[in-house]
């Protein structure tokens, strides 16, 4: 392989003039460059990218963390990764595949997971990265962050449990208050809610918003008409079937794909949607728009959420943003409402 310094010598010029034309730098003439762009054509030299990181303070690479790669957190991997390329950041991802390893057991089991953490952060290490992008399978508070504060660090899809650490997740309780807004301002007064498993941060959060929405309605909080499933069809399902004692008016539901579970209940004892009941999910999943009748639901904005974290890592790395030296709030990003065919007016 042809050496940079072979080139230089070729050319009767220094390594440096060579790594500068590299570079795009303008401190050559325009005779000297064209010289050295030639016989880099001509013997065709590539530049070694990895000893030209190690000669740098800055690779321009920015490591990327994802626990999995799912529905929810894929686009915000791939907007990540764009905002990063858009701003001349390459980037290098570590999937930590932990549904793989684990199943649902390592959700709140930090010890599982900061083992596998640590040999990604090592890997990242070990490339000169120069910051990392963590981003969480589902929203909750992590404290498995130490020892970085050599590398700055930006948290998506979940909250660090250290202040300094910026965090960008979903606006859960704004969209949990948006929903229940909706259907109370479409005239509905009975609102059963369909909410997520009991002790995860999204379950918490929206309910914490349908709680607002209903009391600033003057419309009292039934804790009887909440069913915690687990975020699957079938409990959805088992939820309508529970809640149907009450006689609801609407079913509120954490995702889209306990909406369509409760819809399948409906749809088997001849509830018709929305005439007899309205239902309204979250997420704004691709069933969502296939359902019978269409859902209306909240969209989760993933791509922002990547967007946002990508920018401020980049920003924490040029300099302008000093977020390691005091407490920050986590930047929180809106729902948007999506209207479809599951929701009548009373």
């Amino acid at each position: 392989m042809v050496t940079l310094t072979e080139v230089a010598r070729l050319c009767n010029v220094s390594a440096s003039t060579v790594s500068n034309i590299l570079n795009g730098k303008k401190n050559v003439s325009e005779a000297t460059r064209q010289r050295v762009l030639k016989v880099i054509e001509e013997t065709g030299y590539e530049p070694n990218f990895y000893a030209s990181r190690m000669r740098s303070q800055s690779s321009r690479t920015i490591g990327i963390i994802a626990e999995d790669l799912s529905m929810y957190t894929m686009p915000i991997v791939e907007r990540t990764m764009a905002v990063c390329e858009d701003q001349g950041f390459m980037t290098m991802l570590v999937n930590l595949r932990m549904y793989d390893r684990y199943s649902d057991t390592w959700y709140y089991d930090e010890t599982k997971l900061y083992d596998v953490y640590k040999a990604g952060i090592t890997q990242l290490r070990s490339l000169k990265v120069d910051g990392i992008i963590y981003i969480g399978g589902h929203s909750r508070y992590l404290n498995i962050f130490t020892d970085l504060e050599d590398l700055p660090l930006v948290v998506a899809y979940a909250v660090a449990k250290d202040s300094t650490i910026p965090s960008v997740i979903i606006d859960d309780e704004k969209g949990g208050y948006d929903v229940t807004r909706y259907l109370l301002d479409q005239g509905h007064k009975k609102i059963a809610l369909i909410a997520g498993v009991h002790e995860n941060l999204h379950t918490q959060k929206r309910l914490a918003g349908f709680q607002k929405a209903l009391f600033e309605s003057g419309t009292l909080y039934d804790p009887g008409m909440v069913y915690y499933g687990d975020w699957i069809r079938k409990s959805g399902y088992d939820g309508a079937r529970i809640l149907m004692q009450f006689k609801p008016d609407a079913f509120l539901c954490m995702n889209d794909f306990m909406a369509a579970g409760a819809m399948d209940y409906l749809r088997e004892k001849d509830i018709k949607v929305p005439e007899d009941i309205s239902v309204i999910g979250f997420d704004d999943v691709q069933l969502a728009a296939y359902t019978l009748p269409a859902l209306t639901t909240n969209r989760i904005n993933h791509d922002e959420i990547g967007r946002r974290a990508a920018n401020k890592l980049i920003d924490i790395i040029n300099g302008k943003d000093m977020a390691r030296k005091e407490g920050r709030k986590p930047i929180k990003v809106p729902c948007d409402m999506v209207i479809r065919d599951s929701v009548v007016k009373r």
